[in-house]
């Protein structure tokens, strides 16, 4: 893959972090394509999501679903009363 962006997620406390990285991690590798993969690091309090593509357009849509999901699932944390 040609291009790669690495978003660090910080978040108040190391259990937030886990929270979110163990909702979007069930999706790394299910909706991956021929022309994007994402990974996944957690490091106490900072997740670290990681898009890489083979082209600019699919580096694009792949930034946008992944922080989509890590946005949701930071919104469900909220709605139950994580924050």
């Amino acid at each position: 893959m040609d291009h790669e962006a690495v978003f660090d997620c910080d978040y108040p406390d190391a259990e937030r972090a886990r929270r979110v990285e163990r909702a979007v991690a069930v999706e790394v590798g299910d909706i991956e394509g021929d022309r994007t993969t994402a990974s996944l690091e957690r490091d106490g309090a900072t997740l670290t999501v990681t898009v890489r593509a083979a082209d600019l357009v699919a580096l694009r849509a792949g930034c946008n679903t992944w922080l989509s999901l890590v946005s949701v699932a930071e919104d469900c944390g909220a709605a139950r009363g994580a924050e």
